[in-house]
């Protein structure tokens, strides 16, 4: 992927000359790659260091995740180790959920125009959905999930209680 060329060729493109030490010094000009693809997924760069695979279409490869919006889980791990809560949100690019009241961190927010104020305020942040299970209410117990066939709809249940939950 790298052309290798002569710098005293490069200067005789743009109409300069070159003598001396320099003048059979090569030059390695590297050819721009803006996507990497691998078994049917091209990756992208947002920064440097983050890659996100992408599908055919050209969108973002979704995380499979075992949580929806309005789940009652409990936290496995982490701060928050123990905790009974809602899922409020799913982010299936990343596989990460908000959790309310769960991964609170203080955010100072700088002021935006002349004349206001500086704020510092306390919002929940995303935590990895496998650092979650779902909770039975009636039996007070975590569980993993499963899925049945329920009057001819396939259904999530919990699979230490049996119980079925709402989609």
């Amino acid at each position: 992927p790298h052309v290798t060329r002569t710098m005293a060729g490069l200067l005789n493109m743009a109409g300069l000359s070159l003598t001396g030490a320099f003048a059979g010094a090569q030059l390695r000009v590297p050819t721009p790659a803006a996507r990497v693809s691998h078994t049917g997924f091209s990756v992208v760069a947002k920064k440097k260091w983050e890659k996100t695979e992408l599908n055919s279409n050209g969108n973002p490869v979704r995380v499979p995740m075992h949580v929806k919006t309005n789940d009652k889980v409990v936290v496995i791990t982490g701060v928050d180790k123990g905790k009974v809560t809602q899922v409020v949100e799913v982010f299936t690019k990343t596989g990460t959920i908000l959790c309310k009241d769960v991964n609170v961190k203080t955010k100072h927010v700088k002021p935006k125009g002349e004349g206001e104020t500086g704020q510092i305020i306390q919002k929940e942040w995303p935590i990895h959905h496998s650092n979650v299970m779902h909770w039975s209410e009636a039996k007070q117990v975590r569980s993993r999930i499963g899925h049945k066939v329920v009057d001819g709809k396939k259904v999530r249940v919990l699979k230490k209680t049996d119980e079925v939950l709402a989609n």
